[in-house]
């Protein structure tokens, strides 16, 4: 498993109006980032784009929420669930994730 680093023990608080957006696609690299997925993250939307969605992961999630989420979307299955982030200063933030797959066309596409 990749362990992302740094990690510090900084915690950032979203704010009462965030809304974390992004996208994958069935690799699970980024295809969409929003505003505040970029400024929380503290990556640029250069560095965010084309790299795997793990690079907010924080060590201190255990691999089994992730294994969960995967099988829910592999399943064609929404997945909800709290997560601890990583941004890239190493701090963490917390999120209520809401994952759907995205279908096009009858067929799933990220």
């Amino acid at each position: 498993m990749k362990i992302n680093m740094p990690v510090a023990n900084e915690e950032y608080v979203l704010l009462e109006n965030d809304s974390l957006v992004s996208q994958t696609d069935l690799s699970g690299l980024i295809t969409f980032v929003n505003a505040d997925f970029i400024r929380v993250s503290g990556y640029s939307e250069q560095e965010l784009i084309g790299v795997a969605q793990n690079v907010v992961r924080h060590p201190d999630m255990p691999t089994e929420v992730f294994d969960d989420l995967w099988q829910a979307l592999n399943a064609g299955r929404s997945w909800t669930g709290l997560i601890k982030n990583r941004n890239k200063k190493g701090g963490f933030y917390w999120v209520l994730e809401n994952i759907t797959p995205i279908v096009a066309n009858a067929r799933m596409v990220g």
